[in-house]
């Protein structure tokens, strides 16, 4: 059973950056596509980037370009390195972890991913 704790977020100016991260346990880290997601207040949730096992990483059109995901050479925790932020990338953040239905997880699909941590709140003010 994967378990997956966030942490890094916090409150920035428009055009700041901040870098959350995701520890990952329960699982042997190979096998997995791993991704953030977000939801903003009364927004369906939403997803930001993938990441597969071959470290190939596809992104919301939304954030291409400001954002990378990425993971630690044990692949035990997962980073999302936010850049240039707006005031439309407020919301909460989510780690999740996607154990097959890859084409789907691949396409930022949230249905894919079947383990979910807490989340962690980013708010970027203008």
């Amino acid at each position: 059973q994967a378990q997956l704790v966030e942490s890094g977020g916090g409150s920035v100016q428009s055009g700041g950056s901040l870098r959350l991260s995701c520890a990952a346990s329960g699982y042997t880290g190979s096998g997995y596509y791993m991704g953030w997601f977000r939801q903003a207040p009364g927004k369906e949730r939403e997803g930001v980037a993938v990441i597969n096992s071959a470290r190939s990483s596809n992104y919301a059109d939304s954030v291409k370009g400001r954002f990378t995901i990425s993971q630690d050479n044990a692949k035990t925790t997962l980073y999302l390195q936010m850049n240039n932020l707006k005031p439309e990338d407020t919301a909460m953040y989510y780690c999740a972890a996607a154990l097959g239905n890859y084409y789907s997880a691949w396409r930022l699909r949230k249905e894919a991913f079947g383990y979910w941590g807490q989340g962690t709140q980013v708010t970027v003010s203008s």
